[in-house]
């Protein structure tokens, strides 16, 4: 735009070196502005000025190189003779200025939430639990199974000699599908202090696995049903799915901490986010696909696990009020859902 057709606009102007503000008229001459007033007279190029953004209320001010500051109280006159000058709004002004623009930013930003959460959430934890020592599991599952035994299991009532031969053919197992050495392992029986536990097995970190006496009773002693579920119970051992699991959860819970400001309700819940915190499916994938070659390894039809199911999904259509169980890591816990029991069935059938 030329000189001659330039708007021109009163603003007060500031030097940057007094605090004094002088009354000034300016305008755009080709690529600079130019500022004239009672002894100021100053050619400014356009690029050295920070144009301010235009918002619903405020005063402009536009900041030049030299310290210097213009300063305009009637924002919707600046808006006007900026626009008459040929500064029109930036990509960005534009889209805060429109519902659609925001409306598309909250979706994208929501889109990215839940692709940080489904993919890049779970990909994060493999990478950090890739980098800690098994000694950290270790840790962890000890501070885990005082409060299992603690709070949610007692002694064994089955006959010691029915734990031992369930715990050799485990075994046996083991090394058949393992013989270069599976991760370190304990197997413990134990029942439920009361219903909520119900029929089920778990593993903790650093290679603890629990087997509820009523699991043995439900399945009245199968040990090929057994000797499957301990595969998966082992199987999230050996991807180390607790620790996974602990990291995602504590992540999310810093992230929480961060947004609320209160980061103590995490720290005092940390020994109890690993039983409340459920396995993903891909977790129960790798799982469910450890239990098929332990029980292949044993000669033992992955069907099994198809029995094991059905008897689950019985006991809890045999009791609908029952207690949900604490554990969400537990097997019970799982949705025994056709896709997994196709699984099985038909991994029973390509050997």
């Amino acid at each position: 735009m030329n000189a001659a057709s330039s708007p021109e606009l009163d603003v007060g102007y500031f030097d940057g070196r007094s605090a004094r503000s002088h009354r000034v008229r300016i305008r755009v001459s080709g690529e600079r502005l130019l500022v004239a007033g009672d002894g100021i007279a100053r050619s400014v190029p356009l690029a050295e000025v920070q144009w301010p953004e235009r918002t619903r209320h405020g005063p402009r001010v536009a900041h030049l190189q030299d310290g210097g500051a213009l300063h305009a109280d009637d924002s919707a006159g600046w808006d006007a003779w900026a626009a008459a000058s040929g500064r029109g709004d930036t990509l960005v002004v534009k889209a805060q200025q429109s519902w659609r623009w925001v409306g598309a930013a909250v979706l994208a930003f929501a889109l990215l939430l839940a692709a940080g959460y489904l993919w890049g959430l779970p990909w994060a934890s493999r990478a950090v639990v890739a980098l800690l020592p098994q000694t950290v599991d270790q840790k962890i599952g000890e501070i885990a199974r005082q409060s299992v035994e603690g709070e949610l299991v007692q002694a064994s009532a089955l006959p010691l000699a029915q734990q031992e031969r369930l715990r050799v053919a485990f075994e046996r197992a083991v090394a058949q599908a393992w013989p270069g050495g599976a991760p370190r392992h304990e197997l413990l029986f134990r029942r439920g202090k009361d219903k909520s536990l119900g029929p089920n097995a778990f593993a903790l970190p650093g290679g603890t696995m629990v087997l509820t006496d009523e699991l043995v009773t439900l399945v009245e002693g199968d040990e090929a049903v057994i000797v499957g579920v301990l595969g998966h119970e082992l199987g999230h051992v050996r991807h180390r799915h607790g620790l996974r699991q602990l990291v995602q959860v504590t992540a999310l819970g810093v992230v929480s901490s961060a947004v609320l400001g209160d980061f103590s309700s995490l720290l005092a819940g940390v020994p109890l986010l690993l039983g409340h915190a459920g396995y993903a499916r891909d977790a129960e994938r790798e799982a469910d696909a450890d239990s098929v070659h332990l029980m292949r390894a044993a000669g033992i039809a992955p069907e099994a696990m198809v029995r094991f199911f059905e008897k689950v999904a019985a006991e809890r259509a045999r009791q609908p009020a029952a207690v949900p169980s604490w554990l969400g890591i537990a097997i019970a816990s799982h949705p025994a859902d056709e896709e997994r029991m196709r699984y099985f069935r038909e991994a029973s059938v390509q050997r």
